[in-house]
């Protein structure tokens, strides 16, 4: 397609995704009417409205008192991001992650304060062990020019292992619901960390002309896309379960009138984990370069060649920080926050 024709297909995309707030809008406003159904039905059955609230669970708690260092950290959060976001100086991504992070863990200080010395340490591990394995680098932008120059996938084919990988994310959801139940989070995070690892294995083997050999040896079909497709399909449900036990706990242990403040700032947490996870990223390739070939637009010379021959070296060096970096973090948890027989956590 030309620059147009793309152009109108995103536009497509973007006018398909504002329904997703509509959606959201409707089923909040579904809600509100249902309950307000069954409101009315349990009236007209002679309840009084007090005995409705508890029936339906909605009995109000007592509004806490406002924690102004909690409110004057976020203030700090949202001014620190602003100012250096605007502003252009040396190493401005580092230094942005690095506020940040002191902000925030400023913030789970105060906000735990109120906890048992045994659920903090545990709330704290939890998180380091969360922040870690959400931490780990990826290969960058290198391994999808290499797909798309010398696999050969298109536009449509990415798409579709990005649909299959979304679904299927939701369906693993589903699927593994009672491993997350019964599992400890540390449990969980070494078992996924050892199944990405080795779901990190297939890109190495296409790199290396592993499908040559398959489609030469084994059977036709078993090509390239064919490869990342089963990969994709392995790799995509163990993509959110590590957060799912750590909401849950934030649920059941969190005081009731301060869970809403503890979701957001273990999102913000999780958040930052990304941001680092995108540094590590960009170090990993400016020591291991990749470059895509450039054209001149004007003569149609080629201005960049395209070098693919650090790729390798790179997808081994993702595969052992993805491995070594949760592997470490869990062990010095373990060590020191979750080292108390009380302080497991489910």
């Amino acid at each position: 397609m030309n620059a147009d024709a793309q152009a109108a297909v995103y536009i497509s995309i973007y006018r398909w995704a504002l329904l997703i707030p509509v959606i959201s809008v409707f089923g909040v406003l579904l809600a509100a009417y249902l309950r307000s159904s069954e409101e009315w039905r349990l009236a007209a059955l002679g309840m009084e409205f007090q005995e409705i609230d508890r029936v339906l669970g909605a009995l109000k708690t007592e509004l806490p008192a406002v924690n102004w260092p909690i409110l004057g950290g976020g203030l700090c959060f949202t001014l620190f991001a602003i100012v250096m976001g605007v502003t252009n100086v040396p190493y401005n991504e580092e230094i942005i992650f690095t506020g940040s992070l002191a902000i925030v863990v400023f913030l789970m200080s105060r906000l735990t304060e109120e906890l048992s010395p045994a659920n903090r340490n545990q709330l704290f591990g939890t998180a380091l062990v969360i922040f870690a394995f959400r931490a780990v680098p990826s290969t960058g932008a290198g391994s999808t020019w290499w797909m798309i120059d010398v696999l050969g996938f298109d536009q449509q084919f990415l798409s579709k292992l990005s649909l299959i990988s979304s679904g299927l994310t939701l369906l693993g959801m589903f699927i593994f619901r009672r491993f997350m139940a019964e599992r400890t989070i540390t449990d969980i995070i070494i078992i996924l960390t050892i199944a990405l690892t080795l779901l990190s294995l297939p890109d190495i083997a296409l790199y290396y002309g592993f499908h040559e050999w398959t489609q030469a040896h084994v059977a036709s079909f078993i090509d390239a896309r064919f490869i990342a497709l089963v990969d994709t399909a392995l790799e995509s449900p163990l993509g959110q379960i590590a957060m799912i036990p750590m909401l849950a706990w934030i649920a059941n242990s969190a005081p009731p009138q301060l869970k809403a403040t503890y979701f957001a700032v273990m999102a913000a947490l999780v958040n930052l984990a990304l941001s680092l996870s995108q540094l590590l990223t960009k170090f990993l390739n400016q020591w291991f370069v990749v470059t895509r070939e450039v054209k001149n637009g004007i003569t149609g010379s080629i201005s960049i060649p395209a070098d693919y021959s650090q790729l390798g070296s790179l997808f081994f060096t993702a595969m052992f920080l993805g491995f070594a970096i949760p592997i470490a973090a869990i062990i010095l948890a373990k060590r020191t926050l979750l080292a108390t027989p009380d302080s497991h956590t489910k």
